[in-house]
């Protein structure tokens, strides 16, 4: 069994790996003579106080002992195998797809955006036409909201599933081995979609299919059973089994379920503005004085605050990152931020969101399970019409917008369709602006300097998750009505990110290879 220690050094010398080691031996009270391997398996900043430590966590194997191999992708030939149908090719959806090909079942994927090389092409529409195709944008198409949001891999849903199996995966088809060690992995915009493509050429080869431009229109259910899925509202394909991986903002399928009389359900979801700092201002703070440490990374920050009996956090923060327009439909506007993986852009920007749940809105009913999401619906839409009908979205400095005054100026931004002065108080619900201001402040005790006339906010920050949740069996993970259907990641209400939405593709598929004793 292997032996961990902690141990604390200077950033300069995180890759000197004799020092480590040395450090590491004489902590553990180890001689190398008795170590067979050894490896940094955490870590992560410690930037309390200045100077900033790193913190490392060191595995040592003795003598007799066996360093365990980075989990291998083992895909089994499936062509003529069990088939499952799959329905979206984000991380939910590829991943049940890759555990689908190992376990020995088929999947068939149906994906109703592009490929990730022509997303490229709708994306640059909204930045500079702001044109937003329905079916390609920054949600939809293959990897998902995530192939062009970041790349964050943190999660905290350890009891989910396998993390460690999650990341080992992402490892094999390319990604960088650091992303096993950092406290917080992050593999960036830029070097995801030759990942996500790695990974779906290997579910192809393996026999299993991949079709994009391929929209699921229609269920038939039998009792109480899916029957078959028809995708493009012209044809239909016999299913057993259909995972539904469609994202939190699949709303058209939402209501292809109600239609059905199958059961959603109203479901807590964050919304509020993203705010965009200056990162040399977010270093200055985080690193009290050690901000111009060449061997630190641009600084993040976590804040939470309970406002009035709501909860307003910190969402998504990128640092040296960019915020891009995410609608996923015309007559809307949404913002989200991502970073390519060497964070080196001169902002920093991160969600600011108010949890809110069904019962804190005006028009709840137990009955109606769009509320949150018509909710989110109007803040979207009421962005959109303030700032002119474009993709522009309304702006306001922080203090103007806490203090209730339109800002003269605007300063340069990551926004690349650009901003429209307004006060939001006047655009955003009172629901959300007045808990905002109220955080705003807290924030700046936290965090002297965060509260900033420099620091700007752009409206709305929407798609945090999913506003609605598709019920499932805890042991089955099938719809509690409808056998053979399984409600999977984000879209479902089982997931938040990157990882936990792979993590449940993969326990899903694992479901029904069950029945079949695979």
């Amino acid at each position: 069994m292997s032996r961990l220690v902690q141990i604390q050094l200077a950033p300069e010398k995180q890759d000197d790996h004799n020092y480590i080691l040395e450090l590491a031996l004489e902590k553990a009270k180890l001689q190398m003579s008795k170590v067979s391997d050894w490896r940094i398996r955490k870590r992560s900043i410690d930037a309390r106080r200045a100077p900033v430590k790193l913190n490392l966590q060191i595995e040592f194997w003795l003598k007799g002992e066996v360093k365990e191999k980075i989990t291998s992708f083992t895909p089994k030939a499936v062509s003529d195998a069990v088939e499952v149908i799959i329905i979206g090719a984000g991380p939910a959806g590829l991943y049940a797809g890759l555990r689908a090909v190992e376990a020995g079942l088929k999947p068939i994927i149906f994906e109703r955006g592009k490929d990730v090389r022509e997303r490229r092409r709708d994306l640059a529409k909204i930045n500079k036409e702001h044109f937003v195709n329905p079916e390609s944008n920054y949600c939809f198409g293959e990897g998902g909201a995530g192939t062009y949001s970041d790349g964050k891999l943190y999660t905290r849903s350890k009891k989910r599933g396998n993390v460690l199996k999650a990341l080992e995966w992402f490892v094999y088809f390319g990604a960088d081995e650091d992303i096993l060690v950092d406290a917080h992995p992050h593999i960036g915009t830029n070097k995801l979609p030759k990942i996500i493509t790695a990974m779906r050429e290997a579910i192809v080869d393996a026999g299993g299919e991949v079709h994009f431009n391929s929209k699921l229109t229609d269920v038939l259910i039998e009792d109480k059973a899916i029957k078959s899925v028809e995708i493009n509202n012209d044809t239909w394909f016999n299913a057993a089994h259909v995972i539904l991986a469609t994202g939190h903002s699949a709303r058209d399928i939402f209501y292809l379920l109600h239609d059905k009389q199958i059961t959603i359900e109203a479901k807590p979801f964050a919304i509020g503005v993203r705010v965009e700092h200056q990162q040399e201002l977010i270093d200055t703070i985080q690193y009290h004085g050690d901000q111009d440490n060449p061997y630190l990374p641009p600084a993040s920050y976590a804040l939470v605050e309970q406002v009035d009996g709501m909860g307003v956090y910190s969402f998504c923060m990128c640092p040296g990152g960019i915020i891009a327009p995410c609608a996923t439909e015309p007559g809307e506007v949404v913002t989200n931020g991502w970073s390519p993986s060497k964070r080196n852009n001169p902002y920093a920007n991160s969600g600011i969101v108010v949890s809110v749940t069904p019962k804190d809105l005006p028009n709840y009913s137990k009955d109606n399970p769009f509320v949150c999401l018509e909710f989110q619906q109007e803040v979207e839409k009421a962005c959109w019409e303030a700032a002119g009908k474009t993709q522009q979205v309304p702006a306001q400095r922080m203090v103007d917008f806490v203090e209730g005054r339109v800002s003269k100026d605007l300063p340069k931004t990551s926004y690349q369709p650009g901003l429209t002065s307004l006060d939001l108080n006047t655009v955003l619900p009172d629901l959300l602006s007045v808990r905002l201001q109220k955080a705003f402040k807290a924030f700046g005790k936290k965090m002297k300097g965060y509260y900033t006339n420099t620091a700007v906010l752009h409206a709305p920050e929407s798609r945090t998750s999913s506003p609605v949740s598709i019920p499932r069996d805890t042991e089955t993970l099938e719809h509690i009505e409808i056998s053979g259907l399984y409600p999977c990641g984000e879209g479902a209400g089982y997931a938040g990110g990157i990882i936990s939405a792979a993590i449940d593709g993969i326990n899903c598929v694992d479901a029904i290879a069950k029945l079949y004793k695979l």
